[in-house]
Order: structure tokens, then sequence, then C-alpha cells
């Protein structure tokens, strides 16, 4: 009985030895991984691709390269809103797929880059609950990466270059792969995207029309921006370059260009609006004499068919057309009608050309012709027909009150409001000796008095007349006796008449009928 609880005991105290033994060995081999996890994290800034550590959403440690990535982006006005692992994750997330899947990893996850020239991977891990990112590169057929260190320099200091060469660029670039995402871009792009959005760009946010990507390659596209809550857009002309496996895509700001077409494309109706509603017929030849603008009332005034004109013919099938449809005078020979259309254009062209047009049907045209910028010309047609009509019944009209007044014994004189001699008769050409018509000066009352007075005894009426002629108060008829130097007696009758002119009569006493009378108002019997 002693025997058999001695031997209980014993190995009792065996199972318990043997259970201590393996729980040192088990803490001995955890402690050995806890270091060799700890000399991986000092280690960390020795990596020569960029390494990422994280507590659940809060950064431990990186790599040098890691940092360098970090402080590179242009993501640090908005990092005081972000957790670490969101920064991390948006700053891979331009050259990676699919990194919002980060937190679902339970063991080990590779993402691929969004360009297939990258040659690198994203690796995530989770190791006794932290969770390690690193860049790593892959093989890829036909490719060396064992680069001397010196080679290693030269490239990054190339990548340095290139990378702010692009973000200085005043013009925005970006880069889209087959996916339709856009994988890189520069700063201007960053710019403009904020100026139109307000924030900087995100990942599967476009700031130009996804139609651009299937242009092909070497296209230049127009596009616009438009702005949020606004009618106004930013204009660029797009230039595309296909690449394998992506496209890139130049944008030069076109906006002064398109507002200066707008303008003009918004002139250009303004005028044709206005030429429109004009009644002189405009025609305006381009530099090649091929008809560019004409009006309606071209087509009113000639006659020519709208859809004749509308084919832009030339200038000489034009006036042929016009010479056809008798529009024009009839020349007096048809083989000389060349030359005289060119010597026709080579005065438009000077600006000299200016006729007036008696047609058969009866009307009268004044044409013109003027020249242009840039080679062009313009021919203005105008009906003048009723001012010609009207000069002529005007010009007969003064013909036959002339030949009127020139059949009346008076001497007659009309000074105007301004004191010039407008109106003579052939009596008063006779009595005072004088031909007011002979000179192309103009006779004042002051020249006509001074004529009179050389020829009449001394009188005041003279002096009388000419403050008659020029006053500008109340004026009524009156009359006087003026003695010749030959000695023959004159009755100088003054009338007040219409718009401030003044009718001057002569009248010999000896034809008078009232007889000599003492100078004053005329009386109404008198006259």
């Amino acid at each position: 009985m002693v025997l058999t609880d001695v031997l209980e005991w014993a190995g009792l105290a065996a199972l318990c030895g043997a259970a201590a033994l393996a729980a040192s060995i088990w803490l001995q081999a955890e402690t050995a991984r806890a270091g060799s996890r700890s000399r991986q994290v000092a280690r960390l800034p020795e990596q020569p691709e960029p390494v990422f550590l994280f507590d659940e959403d809060m950064l431990i440690d990186s790599s040098a390269a890691g940092r360098a990535l970090l402080d590179g982006d242009d993501t640090d006005g908005r990092r005081a809103d972000l957790s670490d692992l969101a920064v991390v994750r948006e700053v891979l997330g331009k050259r990676f797929y699919g990194l919002e899947e980060i937190d679902a990893v339970e063991d080990e996850a590779v993402f691929a880059a969004r360009d297939t020239l990258d040659g690198y991977e994203l690796l995530v891990e989770r190791l006794d609950g932290i969770l390690r990112l690193e860049v790593r590169g892959i093989d890829q057929p036909g490719k060396n990466d064992a680069r001397a260190p010196a080679a290693l320099h030269a490239l990054e200091a190339e990548y340095e270059t290139l990378r702010s060469t692009m973000n200085l660029a005043p013009y925005p670039i970006w880069r889209v792969d087959d996916g339709g995402e856009v994988s890189w871009f520069n700063g201007a792009y960053s710019d403009l995207f904020h100026r139109t959005h307000g924030t900087r760009p995100q990942p599967g946010q476009r700031l130009f029309q996804s139609g651009l990507d299937s242009k092909p390659s070497g296209s230049r596209i127009r596009a616009s921006i438009s702005i949020p809550g606004q009618d106004s857009f930013y204009w660029y002309d797009v230039w595309i370059a296909r690449h394998d496996g992506y496209r890139m895509f130049y944008a030069v700001d076109v906006g002064a260009v398109v507002n200066a077409e707008i303008a003009q494309r918004n002139f250009v109706q303004t005028l044709t609006k206005t030429f429109a509603q004009l009644s002189i017929g405009l025609a305006i030849f381009d530099r090649n004499r091929q008809l560019a603008l004409f009006n309606p009332a071209l087509i009113d005034l000639t006659s020519l068919p709208a859809d004749f004109l509308s084919a832009r013919p030339n200038l000489l099938s034009f006036f042929d057309r016009l010479r056809d449809a008798r529009m024009m005078p009839e020349p007096k020979n048809y083989a000389s009608w060349r030359e005289q259309m060119a010597d026709l254009v080579a005065a438009a062209a000077d600006g000299s050309y200016r006729e007036t047009w008696s047609l058969p049907s009866g009307s009268i045209y004044q044409v013109s012709g003027r020249p242009h910028p840039d080679g062009a010309m313009a021919f203005l047609f105008e009906d003048i027909t009723a001012e010609v009509s009207l000069t002529r019944r005007f010009r007969s009209e003064l013909e036959v009150s002339q030949t009127i007044f020139d059949h009346i014994d008076d001497a007659i004189a009309v000074f105007g409001a301004n004191g010039v001699l407008t109106l003579s008769n052939a009596a008063y050409r006779d009595l005072w000796h004088v031909d007011p018509d002979a000179s192309f000066a103009e006779v004042t009352v002051f020249d006509a008095t001074r004529d009179w007075q050389t020829q009449s005894r001394p009188t005041p009426v003279w002096g009388d007349l000419r403050d008659f002629v020029s006053g500008t108060g109340e004026r009524s008829t009156w009359w006087a006796n003026v003695a010749m130097n030959d000695g023959t007696e004159v009755i100088c009758t003054v009338h007040p008449i219409q718009d401030g002119a003044t009718l001057v009569c002569f009248r010999s006493s000896a034809v008078s009928k009232t007889g000599p009378v003492t100078p004053g108002l005329i009386q109404a019997d008198a006259l």
C-alpha cells in the first residue's frame, strides 16, 4: 500500500516536471519570435522600399522610403482630418488597385499596380495584430534589377527632375489606365480640380469627360469643364497620346480663344441683322473675288435670285448676271466688257469707284466700291431715283422761278437771314450793272450796298437797309426814295419774308402810280 502511494506521487511529480519543461520551451520560442519582430521593426528605416507598420489605424513605424513617399505627396493639407492608415491608403491608392480592402486582410494579400509597367506590387500582411504594408518589386521577364548604387542614384535624380518638371507645367496633364481610372496627374490638374470642385482629386473622380478615352491617339479635342452652380465654363484643347496600357492627356487653356470666337460670332450676327435692315444693297467679295456676304436689299435692288447669290459667284459672274438682267447700263462694246470690269475692280480696290447708273427701266442707282481688310472688296447699291427726280424737279422749279423773276420790270434782290444775296433778276443786274452769278464768292448785303452807294447820291437808306437785313427783332415793310447819280429817282421797298430773309425791290418813280411820297411805312393801298 505504501509502495503504491509512493509510485503515484512520483508519477505526478514527473508529469508536473514535464509540463513545466514544455511551458518553459514554449515561452522561450515566443520570446525569440517577439524579439525577431522587434528586430524587424527596428530595421525598417534600413529598408530600400517603402514599408509601413500599423497598430490598428496608428502608424507605429515606417522605412525611410516610406517617410519620403508621404512627405512628397500633396495631401498634407488634409491629413489633419484623416487617420494614419487612411493617409497611407490614399497615397498608395493612386498607384495600386483595391486598397479599400486592406482592413479585410486577415493573413496576407497582394495588390497589383494600376500601371502594368510599374514593376512593383503592394504586400499587406497581418502579424499578431500588427498590419505591415510593403511596396516590393516584382520580377519581370527580360528585366534586370541588379543595378549599381550609382545607377540607382542617377535614376532617382532623373525621377525627381521629371516629377518636378511635370508638376511645374502650367497645363493639366493626366494619365488614364485601361480601366478608365485616372492613375496619375500633375499639379496643374490638381489645382484645376480644386478650382472647379473645391476639393482635391479623389480616386475614381474625373475632371474631363470620359468620352475623351475613346478618341484615337494624336487627336485634339476641344473640351469644356462646367463649374457647379455657375453658367461659366473652362475651355481646353486636349491632345491624346496612347501608350501600352494607358493614355496620356495634355490640356491647353483656350478660354480666351473661345471667348474671342463667341464675341466675333455675336458681332457678325449683329452686323448681319443691321445689314438686313439697310435699304442699301451690300455685296462683299473676299480676296479671291467671291461673294462672301450680301443683304436682302441687294436681292430687291438687283432682282438676282437668292440661290445664285448663295452659291458665292465670283465678281465677274456677278456683274455678268447684272448685265443679263438689264440691271446695269448697257455696254456699248461687248468686246471691251472684261477690260471695263477689270478697271472697275481696280478702281474699287483703291476706293475711287463711284458711278451713277441710269437703268433701262428708268431707275437710277448709285454704285460705289470700297476696299476692305485682307484684300476684300465691298460694293454698295443705292436706289437714288426718288432723290434724283426730286432734285430735277426742284431744279426745274428754280429755273421757272428765275425765268419769271427775269421778266419782272422791277429790280429784285433777296437776302437770306445771314445777309447773303440768294436771288436776283435781270432788271436788278441792268439797274446796278452787276452780275452776282458771275463769281463763286458770296455777295453779302454789305457788298451790295457798297455797289449801290457808288451809283447813287448820298442817302442814309443803305445803312438802314443793312441794319434791317441783319436785325432779328420785330420787322415790317418800309420804303424810301433813292436818287441815282444821273438824277433818276428810284423807290426802294423792303419786305421781311419767311425764315428771316429780306426782299428788296427797286422801281423807277417814272413808272410808279403813286408818285413820290415821303419815306416811311408803306400804305396798304399803295401796294
